[in-house]
């Protein structure tokens, strides 16, 4: 069995939940009822620098909000499945459209909704604040907890370990 650095050289396909991943798992609501969500910067530009390189970039998510979707859109990320009861079916249907196996995808989950997800898939990370029933079955936990970088983290690792890291496109905004 391979373990998870190795794995790194199978990826060609992000997946991720977003609150608790992409956020720090803080929700404020604003006056209007609308709900704001934090984020990290570094997150997003690995993000958008996965997009470029060609990288499948999903967000399968319990929640919803405009925003995001708006955040997704804004860094290139076009399949973005909200409102999402059963990510299993999400995930299923996903594959099968991108023609994909398990030993192409890593996930990034923090919490339950994830567990189901995190078990079929083939590379299983979490931030270093994802619950520990998630921990138990991540082959890596990032040192980075969610919003905060973890994201990052995963990214650039996939990145390095095809090297694809580094190089003179990385250092432009398109």
């Amino acid at each position: 069995m391979k373990n998870y650095k190795e794995k790194l050289k199978d990826i060609t396909t992000f997946i991720f939940d977003y609150d608790g991943v992409m956020t720090t798992g803080e929700v404020l609501v604003d006056g209007n009822g609308i709900p704001l969500r934090s984020s990290d910067v570094k997150d997003g530009y690995a993000l958008q620098l996965a997009v470029r390189l060609g990288y499948n970039v999903a967000v399968i998510t319990g929640g919803y909000s405009v925003s995001i979707e708006k955040r997704m859109a804004m860094l290139g990320v076009k399949d973005v499945f909200v409102r999402s009861a059963n990510k299993v079916e999400v995930l299923e249907r996903y594959m099968k459209t991108n023609d994909l196996k398990p030993e192409q995808i890593m996930y990034m989950g923090d919490d339950l909704p994830d567990y189901p997800v995190m078990k079929i898939i083939g590379l299983p990370v979490c931030p270093a604040d994802a619950s520990p029933e998630i921990k138990d079955i991540s082959l890596y936990i990032s040192n980075r907890n969610g919003g905060r970088g973890a994201v990052r983290d995963i990214i650039e690792q996939v990145l390095k370990a095809q090297d694809k890291w580094m190089k003179d496109f990385a250092c432009y905004i398109w």
